[in-house]
């Protein structure tokens, strides 16, 4: 229980405001609130297609923590960002030099969304790339 505490303070009311009440992330509410289709979510998220078209695994627990890794990067950069589609914007295509120009997205598709959230801390406290 305190990791999901802990997830809805880092994710703040972004994160919120795609769950619903039993605390999973909806899906269609995610890809209508970035502009996207299910299949474009899908690939940003590195999932496979079919994952967000069925319900029992777009809840599933894989499905939720990849969606959940993404739209916590998304929400630390949202202010700087100048909005969430900005934001997307950047955790797309944004190269990261200290992942050796790898993005956002490419790092939490290969399991290292920590090692983003780190980076993003790190630069907020005035660190350097």
């Amino acid at each position: 229980m305190a990791h999901a505490q802990k997830v809805h303070l880092v994710g703040g009311p972004l994160i919120l405001a795609y769950m619903d009440k039993s605390g999973k992330i909806t899906v269609d509410q995610v890809a209508s609130g970035f502009g996207m289709s299910k299949t474009q979510l899908a690939e940003t998220a590195g999932l496979a297609r079919e994952t967000l078209y069925r319900l029992e695994r777009s809840r599933g627990t894989k499905t939720q923590n990849r969606l959940r890794e993404m739209l916590e990067i998304i929400s630390l950069v949202t202010e700087w960002a100048g909005g969430k589609e900005q934001a997307m914007a950047w955790y797309r295509a944004q190269p990261l030099p200290a992942f050796g120009g790898r993005t956002a997205e490419a790092l939490v598709k290969d399991g290292k969304a920590a090692a983003v959230r780190d980076y993003l801390d790190h630069m907020a406290l005035g660190g350097f790339a």
